[in-house]
């Protein structure tokens, strides 16, 4: 194709390696790729989980214009009851993926491209890569026959890029599964440096983290996003239907906790030892004051035999209460 004449492709750009090498193997055929990339309150792709990078600095490697895309409540919303079902975590992966390839069609039309590309392997991951899953998704967005995988392409249908003679069979992959073998030689082929490591950013999939957010979708209609970033930090404990707790792991938990308090929550903090800043969140804090109390003590350099000061923070509001270190028999059984 003539530098006039390129057509253009939209690419969902994760960061990881597949969709590296996709974008790559596109702008080896002659297309002008631009990349979307999307970011949702449970993967950050700048955060450094699974990823590792920033997502500009990437796009600038593949040299490709990037758009990124916030989906925020409308995610929040579909998770209150995902139409295909959760994963081993609390993974909504089929309607997540949907919703990125329907923010992916938007820029499509938006920008004349021709088509949408990813990473996507067959086989790599349980949930949303089978080839019924694949299927599924493409009909969930309304882009049928407009999604190329190239990575995996020559195992997959016909699409209408390829019936059209926008792309040829013979030029796309034939890779499944999970090793990373060929991704990896494709990787020195195309000089791409420091592939990232396998994995994705998202906390849903880790099991500890779905155990939280399940918990939370349970006990909260409309769950917020500060609601959200609560869950990414502490230990966290159930104390009853309206009620959480959530006691801050180091110093910058601590002041993240700080942060993300709202002028109904309670603070808790040992007056004289080092320790955590605890936040108890709900419909009924004072009635578990002394409890929150007494376990935040117990995380903090106390001693386990005597009573101390624990200073107790509600918007403006400060008081002391003094009580015992709370033996862990005591809450063990609350926390998540």
């Amino acid at each position: 194709m003539t530098e006039e004449k390129k057509k253009k492709v939209v690419a969902l750009l994760s960061g990881g390696l597949d969709s590296q090498l996709a974008i790559k193997m596109m702008q080896e055929q002659g297309f002008d790729v631009s990349a979307v990339a999307i970011k949702t309150p449970f993967c950050d792709f700048d955060c450094g989980r699974g990823c590792g990078f920033e997502i500009r600095e990437r796009a600038d490697d593949l040299d490709v214009n990037l758009k990124t895309v916030y989906l925020g409540d409308e995610y929040i919303e579909m998770l209150k009851k995902p139409k295909h079902g959760i994963g081993a975590g609390f993974n909504p992966c089929i309607d997540c993926r949907s919703m990125m390839f329907d923010a992916a069609k938007k820029h499509m039309e938006d920008i004349g491209a021709e088509f949408i590309i990813s990473g996507e392997v067959l086989g790599q991951r349980p949930m949303s890569q089978h080839a019924p899953a694949l299927r599924t998704i493409e009909k969930e967005s309304d882009l049928v026959g407009k999604i190329v995988r190239p990575l995996s392409a020559a195992l997959l249908p016909e699409t209408i890029p390829e019936k059209d003679g926008l792309i040829k069979r013979e030029n796309l992959g034939i890779i499944e599964g999970r090793t990373r073998r060929n991704q990896l030689d494709m990787a020195k082929k195309y000089g791409i440096e420091n592939p990232p490591n396998a994995g994705g950013g998202c906390l849903l999939t880790e099991p500890q983290f779905g155990i939280k957010a399940k918990d939370l979708f349970e006990h909260k209609k409309n769950p917020t996003i500060n609601d959200i970033d609560l869950l990414k930090i502490g230990r966290h404990f159930r104390l009853d239907e309206e009620t959480k707790f959530v006691v801050g792991r180091n110093k910058d938990e601590n002041e993240m906790i700080k942060a993300i308090a709202l002028p109904d929550d309670i603070l808790l903090e040992a007056k004289d030892f080092v320790g955590p800043v605890s936040i108890l969140r709900g419909a009924n804090l004072k009635k578990h004051l002394e409890f929150a109390s007494s376990v935040t003590l117990r995380y903090s350099d106390a001693p386990n035999d005597k009573t101390a000061i624990v200073s107790i923070k509600q918007s403006d509001s400060v008081k002391e209460i003094i009580t015992e270190t709370a033996k862990e028999e005591s809450y063990i059984q609350f926390r998540m």
